[in-house]
């Protein structure tokens, strides 16, 4: 005989097999209008009670009609088709999606939504490090682990998605929230000395790409940055160079896209050697509107230049290093050479000093001119020698 309870907290009721039943409404069907019924189970009757009492608390939070009918992978991608696309820029769009198929549904994407648990992210964040990495011919030689950079990211991207589900009454809290993240590895930089600049701007000649390194390590721009600039952007009778656009490739197309904020949007001042670079560029260039352009007569693809770069250094004896590290020589070479922190950090186009402090660590005082024109002296010197 089942127990009454007041006021519609439910009924308990002992089963045959010995254990309690708790036993509440939570709401009614939106298409039949029938009562929805939810259960707790317990070995005593105090610890049913107290269950029953746990889950009508919750469910006055949540949305019965809905819950439950989602599964961690189909609510990924609720998340990312309605959310997502509409929220991050159109070149992390693939990065969601590499993160939500390659390792987000294969491992929990059969997970009822509302039985996701923070030891369950945990248990799933340290399969990741140990061999999350999918098996492709290219990572065949590096560690089984992701790194805890892209593990913290695919815990960014799983926490959104779990906050818009408790926004809309799917879940009651957060599993993301208090999970125990991996430290950040902090890699030493890596850039090119000055006393091996002369060697890489000599091959770079050599191989029939000085003007783009050049370029690069007068200027510091990122990959894309660099790869997205056409003639309009560069005015070479003022001496300066507008950054405006980015090239990506965006599902396996090279297109151009938006920078990354609002501060990659600068215009930069131009040493006199390095007008002459792109005097000469220009000539190399023909009619194409791409500073750059590839032999098709659009954009260089950004792998492209990686691949080039990797050549020359192999070529010219010199470790091998990232694009981006170019763009690390050219901040720690300014900075080294007397030119300030904050003047860096508007040419590199950072959010703020700050972050530039944290990333370079040397602080001198000048002016973004003086940044142009100490690389410009820095990098003559290396091609006169």
């Amino acid at each position: 005989m089942a127990k009454r309870r007041a006021n519609g907290e439910g009924n308990l009721r002992k089963q045959k097999d010995g254990r309690w039943e708790g036993r509440y409404t939570a709401g009614r069907d939106p298409e039949t209008g029938r009562v929805i019924y939810k259960n707790v189970l317990g070995k005593t009757q105090a610890e049913a009670k107290a269950k029953l009492k746990v889950a009508i608390e919750a469910s006055k939070s949540l949305d019965m009609t809905k819950a439950g009918q989602y599964t961690v992978g189909q609510w990924m991608e609720v998340w990312f088709e309605h959310y997502a696309k509409v929220k991050v820029r159109p070149s992390s769009h693939q990065t969601y999606r590499g993160y939500i198929d390659n390792h987000i549904k294969p491992n929990i994407g059969k997970v009822p939504l509302e039985k996701l648990t923070s030891l369950e992210l945990q248990k799933f964040y340290k399969k990741l490090l140990e061999q999350g990495r999918v098996g492709r011919l290219e990572s065949r030689h590096q560690a089984k682990g992701l790194s805890p950079k892209t593990v913290r990211n695919i815990h960014q991207i799983i926490s959104s998605a779990m906050n818009l589900a408790r926004e809309q009454k799917l879940i009651t809290a957060n599993p993301a929230e208090g999970c125990a993240l991996p430290r950040l590895e902090h890699k030493e930089m890596k850039t090119l000395l000055v006393e091996q600049l002369q060697s890489f701007l000599r091959e770079s000649k050599d191989s029939g790409v000085f003007e783009l390194y050049y370029l690069e390590l007068a200027t510091g721009l990122r990959r894309g940055e660099l790869l997205g600039l056409k003639w309009e952007d560069i005015d070479l009778e003022r001496g300066d160079l507008r950054v405006r656009r980015q090239i990506a490739r965006i599902n396996g197309e090279v297109v151009e896209a938006p920078l990354k904020t609002k501060n990659a949007y600068r215009t930069l001042p131009l040493a006199e050697d390095t007008i002459d670079v792109l005097k000469a560029q220009r000539k190399k260039a023909g009619g194409s509107p791409w500073v750059f352009p590839s032999p098709t007569g659009g954009p260089i693809s950004p792998g492209s230049v990686l691949h080039m770069l990797h050549r020359v250094l192999k070529r010219a004896g010199l470790p091998r290093v990232r694009f981006h590290d170019l763009r690390h020589t050219y901040a720690t070479l300014a900075l080294q050479n007397g030119v300030d922190v904050k003047t860096v950090s508007g040419m590199l186009g950072h959010f703020s000093a700050g972050f530039t402090l944290d990333t370079y660590v040397h602080v001198t005082t000048a002016s973004q001119r003086q940044a142009a024109r100490t690389m410009g002296s820095i990098l003559s010197g290396r091609l006169q020698t």
